[in-house]
């Protein structure tokens, strides 16, 4: 059979359509002996191959196959099942992955958002328990700053003015901090600081309009908003807490073939992210 034909399977009742060549990545598997009719237990029925096996759980062997590698719903929780599975039709290397659960189960991350509004500034803190989040955030907010005359919380939109964009404080891999609004400078000059959160190209003076813009990129990204409390009454803390379900490190695992080799595989992380 030519690596270019189309072959089709039936596994317990759904049906799949590949390629001959997606079957023969690991030389040694049933599934590439099947395409070489060299196993005898796949019975070849008009034209599919009939395997009397999970065919929901197939389809995670087939985007391994395709993708080479293990990609898994953040919900999914039948990784034994699964390497049940891998282990008949003779994807060891899959299945060796699977075994270590503990780097492929999602982790609960938590997130909290910390606003106060004090006269015409509003302060902003952001903790995290995953650092690449704080980071991919740092890297969505903008503060410019620019002087104004007489404008203050008036002002929608920036003067004409050139605005200065300002890093953001990062006190630790795990929090940023930023403030907008703003302050009385000399005479009826006023520093302001404006915010922007991308994917929105607004500039935000207004620290309410900032905290709404900031609780719905965060709603948009997958976070779930579990509670709402005020820390500090007397200095007008508010305090937000996210929580979501996020893939462990070690989740999307690259397995490439040994060149030359008769489908052994070799297993590193792909996109691994840090939990420190």
């Amino acid at each position: 059979m030519s690596s270019r034909e189309v072959v089709f399977l039936s596994v317990g009742g759904v049906r799949f359509v590949t390629r001959a060549s997606t079957l023969q990545q690991f030389p040694e598997s049933r599934l590439a002996r099947m395409v070489n009719d060299d196993d005898r237990e796949f019975k070849l029925v008009n034209g599919e191959f009939f395997v009397d096996r999970d065919g929901a759980l197939f389809s995670y062997i087939m985007d391994f196959l395709r993708t080479l590698q293990v990609s898994l719903p953040t919900d999914f929780s039948d990784y034994q099942r699964l390497q049940r599975e891998a282990e008949f039709y003779g994807l060891y290397s899959l299945a060796d992955l699977l075994s270590q659960e503990h780097l492929l189960k999602p982790r609960l991350e938590i997130l909290e958002v910390r606003f106060s509004l004090q006269e015409m500034q509003a302060f902003f803190r952001i903790f995290g328990s995953c650092s690449t989040t704080i980071e991919a955030l740092a890297e969505q907010i903008t503060v410019f700053t620019g002087q104004q005359s007489g404008q203050g919380w008036s002002s929608p939109f920036p003067s004409q003015k050139p605005l200065v964009p300002l890093p953001l404080e990062r006190p630790s891999h795990h929090d940023l901090v930023f403030l907008c609004g703003t302050e009385y400078s000399a005479g009826d000059q006023f520093v302001a600081r404006y915010v922007s959160i991308k994917p929105d190209k607004r500039k935000l003076i207004n620290g309410t309009n900032v905290l709404g813009l900031l609780l719905d990129t965060l709603l948009k990204d997958g976070f779930r908003l579990i509670s709402t409390r005020t820390v500090a009454s007397e200095e007008k803390v508010e305090c937000y807490t996210f929580e979501r379900m996020k893939r462990a490190a070690g989740l999307a695992i690259m397995v490439n073939q040994t060149p030359g080799g008769s489908g052994v595989a070799q297993a590193r992380t792909s996109q691994v992210q840090k939990w420190k």
